[in-house]
């Protein structure tokens, strides 16, 4: 099973945000309930969109600026970015549809 990699600093954010694919990226942290709960759905849609997505996770504890240039005041925050602009911003708890929909619109 394919599982969404962690974005590890800035310079990988900005290369996958030069692809011209759509870039899901779901904002979490150690210590968030719901993110942990959305985490496998996460996983999920890395796994079905592989080739035509990517889908990352960001620790907010290491990628703080990052958090703050797009501002993300709650989390979970899903971010998607199509040509390193952000298309749909989805914060809070939700189902797998709620994301793939999202996803779909931009493919």
């Amino acid at each position: 099973m394919t599982t969404a990699a962690y974005v590890q600093d800035e310079n990988q954010f900005q290369e996958l945000l030069s692809h011209n694919w759509p870039v899901v990226v779901d904002y979490t942290a150690t210590w968030c309930g719901p993110c942990r709960v959305i985490a496998p759905l996460i996983d999920k849609l890395a796994e079905e969109y592989e080739g035509r997505a990517t889908v990352v996770k960001l620790d907010l504890d290491t990628n703080k600026d990052n958090a703050k240039r797009y501002g993300i005041r709650s989390i979970p925050a899903v971010l998607i970015f199509k040509q390193g602009e952000v298309v749909e911003n989805l914060v809070g708890k939700a189902g797998y549809e709620v994301f793939s929909e999202a996803l779909e619109k931009h493919l």
